[in-house]
């Protein structure tokens, strides 16, 4: 399976969970490692555009494509966990301890979850301290300009 990741370019081949533990995010809380990915590139672009403006809008960003083992059994989050506020803004702490116990209990190496950006579309956690994480590869890098209609 290919998930794909939108991230500046100094960044591109650091598939560590290092960043996105930098910060309480949707998913983690500050301190816990995990990687985001999603379904398409235009999740991907749509989950980093949330966070954007015109006079932000970055000139050094790539698309990751990432391929999955078909080996590796993926984790579903069912919908039914989630409280009916689970996508505000900012992100509560019901989603980040599901996040954060996913990547504690190191049973999966990937957590697909309802994307909070774009309803019926899903993103993937990985665990890049699983030992399934090296059956997951990048497998192309290009560059990523962002389309300025999207910030007008």
């Amino acid at each position: 399976m290919k998930v794909f990741r939108l991230s500046k370019k100094k960044y591109a081949t650091e598939l560590n969970g290092k960043g996105a533990a930098k910060f309480n995010n949707r998913w983690n809380t500050k301190g816990t490692e995990i990687i985001y990915t999603a379904e398409s590139r235009a999740l991907a672009m749509a989950e980093v555009a949330v966070h954007l403006t015109i006079a932000t809008l970055p000139k050094d960003f790539v698309m990751i494509t990432i391929d999955i083992s078909k080996n590796i059994i993926i984790k579903e989050l069912d919908s039914k966990e989630l409280d009916k506020n689970w996508n505000a803004n900012p992100s509560n702490s019901e989603t980040q301890k599901i996040g954060d116990l996913f990547i504690d209990a190191m049973k999966y190496c990937i957590l697909k979850v309802p994307s909070a950006v774009v309803k019926g579309d899903f993103n993937y956690l990985i665990n890049p301290h699983h030992k399934d994480f090296k059956k997951i590869k990048i497998i192309d890098i290009i560059n990523f300009p962002f389309d300025d209609r999207l910030f007008q």
